[in-house]
């Protein structure tokens, strides 16, 4: 879609479709206020008779709107002049999920008189282009009948000053270039895991690292892994026939001196749990156990987009994790890249044993800071449901970080403690440790475990197996936390 922003007289605005918003008290929207009158107290008679129900996610659509150039006016609901962030995004969710289904080209939208607090003009702005690019995701490649995708095309936002105009249209795109990363993560989680397959991960950041010069891109294979002593990752992949890879993007749009933020992204492909071998009942959802590397490359496509002036580091292992003759055995020891040894208790907690030798790989770096994303524990659904990720970290400063990163984009977190009371439960009898610390705080101890090779830098960890995709009905990925990741990037890069 492309989107822009205007100042005009909206009455005389030529577009498909004029949206325009209900506050609580309309003596606060001019806007409304001239629109009302333009169609002769239209709007005034409908709040009168009930037809508008000014909740919220309700709309009205008015076909051929006496004296407005518009051929179409949707008022939308929204309760009240003033909102929060998350009423905000909900409002801005409903006006995209209608627009796309009307049968229409361009939508002029104001949003005059809506504020949301402690948010600017410029925020809503991103909100919006994010929120409307999302929403035309539909994923129908192997549909025989193929679903038809949204005729919308062009959105402007009216704003009552020119002065902003300029700020306003970089929003809207940096919106778009999120909107743009959360898609493909979705598309790449929602392909089946005959198709997605480590090798097609690979190629898909050889593809993306071609489209820029700042972006380039480096793949380990077996031999390569197993020459570096990656014993960990190579364990998990030992009874499947599709070889492991390990997947480095480098994104250098800062000062060749700086110090590069790292983002580690969970990559297995399908997870049937291995010899531990998962219950039957939904494993076709273990095919988004990579959610965690589609959302780096999803955020790569963003920072692509936005040319952020950054260096960035993306690190993605990934694998398939499948029983045979050849798999690991629950029992077995593997000595990871850090010189540690790990007693396999349970070949299902796999996650944690490819990311700690990307975790490791990611200290050659130097970082700034570690990132790793990853759908690691079913511990972390049961704690936080499918609204808040997971997040674990040595530092304080790093977490906070992420915290007003996740409530300035929606996209929110919750912290969970890193105590060496936890810690103990990795205790193993015959090595360094064990892969799992039981049954309790499932979601604390995994951090624990990847805490282990993250000493020498400041590391969070960020546990989305709530958050990366819906089940039911409306089963798909999610895209999350890719605007939680770009946002702390665009605070890293000053914007």
């Amino acid at each position: 879609m492309e989107f822009t922003a205007i100042a005009c007289n909206l009455l005389t605005k030529k577009t498909d479709c004029l949206v325009i918003t209900l506050g609580s008290d309309a003596e606060d929207n001019p806007t409304l206020q001239s629109i009302d009158e333009a169609t002769g107290g239209l709007v005034s008679r409908l709040k009168k008779s009930g037809d508008i129900k000014n909740t919220i996610g309700s709309s009205l659509l008015i076909n051929e709107p006496t004296g407005l150039a518009a051929d179409r006016l949707l008022l939308l609901g929204c309760s009240k002049n003033t909102l929060n962030e998350q009423s905000f995004l909900e409002l801005t969710s409903g006006l995209a999920k209608k627009l796309t289904t009307l049968p229409i080209n361009t939508a002029c939208v104001s949003l005059d008189g809506l504020q949301v607090e402690s948010r600017d003009e410029a925020w809503q702005a991103q909100h919006l282009s994010r929120q409307l690019e999302e929403s035309s995701y539909l994923f129908n490649p192997f549909k025989s009948k193929e679903k038809k995708t949204t005729s919308l095309k062009k959105i402007t936002l009216v704003t009552a000053s020119r002065k902003v105009l300029d700020t306003l249209k970089k929003k809207l795109n940096v919106g778009r270039a999120i909107a743009n990363g959360v898609n493909l993560a979705r598309e790449l989680g929602d392909l089946p895991g005959n198709i997605c397959t480590p090798s097609y991960l690979a190629n898909q950041a050889r593809t993306l690292s071609k489209k820029h010069p700042k972006l380039s891109c480096k793949v380990l294979n077996e031999k390569q892994m197993k020459v570096l002593g990656m014993n960990a990752l190579l364990s998990v992949t030992a009874g499947t026939d599709e070889p492991a890879k390990m997947v480095i993007l480098e994104y250098r749009g800062g000062k060749p001196s700086e110090k590069p933020i790292v983002l580690v992204g969970k990559g297995v492909t399908f997870d049937s749990g291995g010899i531990s071998l998962k219950p039957g009942a939904a494993m076709d959802e273990m095919k988004y156990d990579m959610c965690g590397a589609a959302s780096v490359l999803g955020t790569f496509t963003t920072l692509v987009e936005t040319e952020l002036p950054i260096n960035v580091v993306g690190i993605i292992p990934t694998v398939e994790n499948m029983p045979s003759g050849t798999a690991t055995k629950p029992g077995d020891i593997v000595k990871s890249m850090s010189g540690q040894t790990i007693e396999v208790l349970n070949t299902d907690a796999e996650g944690r044993l490819i990311l700690c030798d990307a975790l490791t790989y990611a200290g050659r770096y130097k970082p700034k800071s570690v990132i790793d994303i990853a759908t690691l524990t079913g511990a972390c659904v049961m704690a936080l449901g499918s609204h808040a990720s997971g997040v674990l970290s040595n530092d304080d400063a790093l977490a906070a970080q992420l915290e007003t990163a996740g409530q300035t984009s929606g996209d929110r977190v919750w912290r969970l403690p890193l105590w060496s009371e936890y810690d103990k439960q990795l205790k193993s009898n015959f090595a360094d440790m064990a892969n799992i610390g039981g049954r309790s705080a499932g979601t604390i101890t995994a951090a624990c475990f990847l805490g282990r090779f993250t000493k020498n830098y400041q590391w969070a960890h960020l546990d989305i197996a709530g958050t990366a995709w819906n089940s039911g009905d409306n089963k798909g990925a999610t895209g999350r936390p890719v605007p939680l990741l770009t946002q702390y990037l665009l605070a890293h890069a000053g914007q």
